[in-house]
């Protein structure tokens, strides 16, 4: 019994090979680059969130002061 069932999935196997072989060819296969972009785009959000981390202080600094010299500024305008 453990033999016909592993000769199945064999033949199983082969037949989707055969069938994936007459979609794509291997140049089909090695020509294939659809991915790439959500690779690429990962790997900067994880860069951007590495500097955000090392430069917290820094940013949180220029963010405050920003934050500070509007404030003043409009002050300055409503009154």
């Amino acid at each position: 019994m453990k033999e016909k069932i592993k000769n199945r999935i064999n033949q199983i196997k082969e037949r989707l090979r055969d069938f994936a072989e007459e979609l794509f060819t291997p140049d089909d296969l090695a020509a294939m680059d659809d991915g790439m972009g959500t690779v690429e785009v990962i790997l900067i959000i994880v860069v951007l969130i590495g500097l955000v981390l090392i430069f917290k202080k820094q940013i949180r600094a220029i963010v405050e002061s920003i934050m500070n010299k509007i404030s003043s500024d409009s002050d300055a305008v409503m009154s």
